[in-house]
């Protein structure tokens, strides 16, 4: 059983997560979160602990954007969108149960700002300003399981995350081998 409650979008993402795991869920109704539901979230965080388990689009990252703005302390865990998507649609309800457990086995919790990478680390590991730029962010971010991310909001993930200038480069380094 999974002592936190999960808050997911809808009703097809509870059963998804249902249909593997001993959990309760919210729903948010996409994005028709409203104070009621924000405040129930802020009740259960101190009672039992919310981890986040939005989809992997912009209106999932809108959702969790407010709610941790909101809320300090929530867990959040991520899933690449080419790992919970069919041809039309994208969502945790189209993840298989195994990109599941991996998220849940890496959750993030956003907390004050650690400076573990810096802008100029960040640059000079090629993560912004070069060719091959994005699909080093997404292989950086795959591995770290901070979801698909621009590059702002690769430098923030990697620094909530506490994660340094040389893991990555380490990673890096054993992946072009």
């Amino acid at each position: 059983m999974i002592k936190e409650v999960i808050v997911v979008e809808g009703k097809n993402d509870t059963r998804r997560l249902q249909s593997f795991f001993d959990v309760e869920t919210i729903e948010t109704h996409g994005m028709s979160l409203n104070k009621e539901t924000v405040e129930l979230i802020r009740e259960i965080n101190v009672q039992r602990g919310i981890i986040l388990f939005l989809d992997p689009d912009t209106p999932g990252e809108k959702i969790r954007k407010k709610l941790n703005e909101e809320i300090p302390g929530l867990k959040n865990a991520f899933v690449m969108k080419e790992d919970a998507r069919t041809r039309k649609k994208v969502g945790i309800e189209h993840a298989s149960r195994e990109v599941l457990e991996e998220a849940l086995d890496h959750l993030l919790t956003y907390t004050d700002m650690k400076k573990s990478i810096s802008k100029e680390e960040f640059y000079s590991l090629g993560l912004n300003g070069g060719k091959d730029s994005a699909s080093l962010r997404q292989l950086v971010s795959g591995h770290f399981h901070l979801g698909k991310c621009n590059a702002k909001t690769l430098l923030k993930r990697l620094n909530l995350a506490g994660i340094t200038a040389e893991e990555i480069h380490l990673f890096l380094k054993e992946e072009t081998l």
